[in-house]
């Protein structure tokens, strides 16, 4: 395997893949796809406790897939960089068709044994 490869799939998997290795980071992200939020939104809308928050965008800050722009007292969050959306959609695309192949298969086999 290509040696520059290789460390752009670690740097991948260290970067990027890490940080949505938790839903509701997902769902952080997805939320802040719609506009900047405070924590206070966050957790509401989630209806995640404000540490559980905070520590996810932390997370989420860390591996540089939202930024955080401080409001006076407040700290507005929002994405990076909005590709991370089209990124999320691709997989999940991948993933109901996926799921519609195994319930294909699944049915196959149901039919089969009557």
């Amino acid at each position: 395997m290509d040696p520059k490869l290789r460390e752009e799939i670690d740097n991948l998997h260290a970067q990027i893949c890490r940080a949505l290795a938790d839903s509701h980071r997902i769902l952080i992200l997805y939320t802040l796809a719609e506009r900047p939020h405070y924590v206070t939104d966050l957790s509401g809308a989630l209806d995640l406790p404000q540490p559980t928050v905070s520590r996810h965008l932390k997370v989420l800050r860390e591996r540089g897939l939202v930024q955080a722009e401080r409001e006076g007292q407040a700290v507005a969050y929002s994405l990076s960089d909005p590709r991370i959306i089209e990124a999320l959609d691709l997989l999940r695309s991948v993933l109901a068709a996926r799921l519609k192949n195994q319930g294909a298969l699944g049915q196959t086999v149901i039919q089969d044994l009557n």
